[in-house]
């Protein structure tokens, strides 16, 4: 297992590196100069070309800040050089200039990461029985409706539903049952603990159900066809044999043989804390980690986005190698070397 656990290091490590690599080579060769800004601050010919000689000036320092004058590998292992010996990521150049990048993630990540726990435990806690009981009962009248409401259910587009929900349920819709954006309960002093509460939980409602919706219909139907490849296997027949009663046979016997597919599933959530949020964090104005990247992206900041990059890569790599893990405690008979 150490010996496992050093390799897979080393590996992710390279990998990762590879990952930054490729991102700050896409970024650098992009059309457009992320430092170009206005040059022209006034009316008249005068203050015009000082406002002109200005900016050109501050985009040239702002050029070598960031190692845009430099070549593409120069300037990427510059920017390596500073990560791996200072910790230093940069600073913002244009979402809050001068602001330290790590920062800011850092400020935004516990909303992301308490929306995206919500919404995977729910997923898992709903997903996993129906997709069990569909297997068990597959082909009956319960399966097939089932079936049809989860397909129904996954081919509907986050945005869509985020803006159907706001105008039927939120404030300033039909019904004014939750908040029309946001996470932060306003005067929460004229709250009690136990209204503050149920204020807090109204404002998550929307925003998971929308981050939760999609993938609890697709790993229903994985957790169905997972249990369907082991239900009808001989050691199931066995158990049956033996006398052991239906419950202990499904989940002592054959769930525990249909984990590996979702523990592989579940090892694809950790990237998804950044990427899956995106336009439930827009829909709702929520600030997390998905308006941050979005941010980033239409700004086109070049150290946030290489700092985010590098957060996505790391999660990436790290929830492959939880899988791994989980795949030798959900079966023994799994060896890794």
């Amino acid at each position: 297992m150490f010996y496992y656990l050093v390799k897979r290091l080393l590996l992710a490590g390279a990998t990762l590196l590879a990952i930054l690599f490729v991102s700050y080579g896409m970024l650098r060769l992009a059309p457009g100069d992320p430092t170009r800004s206005s040059l022209f601050g006034s009316d008249s010919a005068g203050s015009a070309v000082d406002a002109e000689k200005g900016g050109l000036i501050r985009n040239t320092a702002l050029r070598e800040k960031l190692d845009l004058d430099k070549p593409v590998l120069e300037g990427f292992c510059r920017w390596l050089k500073r990560v791996v010996l200072d910790g230093d990521f940069g600073e913002s150049a244009s979402v809050d200039p001068g602001r330290p990048v790590t920062e800011m993630i850092l400020e935004r990540l516990p909303v992301t990461v308490t929306l995206n726990i919500w919404a995977v435990f729910i997923t898992y806690l709903l997903a996993v029985p129906i997709g069990v009981f569909s297997a068990v009962r597959a082909g009956s009248p319960g399966d097939r409706i089932t079936e049809i409401l989860l397909f129904a259910l996954y081919s509907l587009p986050v945005m869509w539903v985020g803006l159907m929900l706001q105008a039927l349920l939120c404030e300033g819709g039909r019904m004014a049952l939750f908040p029309l954006h946001g996470l932060e309960v306003t005067e929460p002093d004229r709250f009690s603990i136990w209204q503050l509460q149920l204020e807090i939980i109204r404002h998550y409602t929307l925003p998971v159900f929308c981050l939760a919706y999609g993938g609890f219909a697709g790993l229903s139907r994985y957790a169905r066809a997972s249990m369907l490849e082991v239900i009808h296997c001989d050691y199931i027949r066995t158990a049956r044999a033996k006398g052991l009663s239906e419950q202990e046979v499904i989940w002592g016997h054959g769930f525990r043989n249909a984990l590996i597919t979702l523990i592989t599933l579940f090892g694809g959530l950790l990237p998804g804390l950044v990427a899956g949020s995106v336009i439930v964090e827009y829909i709702f104005n929520i600030p997390g980690m998905g308006s941050l990247s979005l941010l980033a992206l239409s700004s086109r900041d070049y150290p946030l986005q290489m700092a985010l990059f590098a957060f996505s890569g790391f999660l990436t790599l790290a929830g492959i190698m939880l899988a791994d893990l989980l795949y030798v405690a959900a079966d023994p008979r799994i060896k890794l070397t």
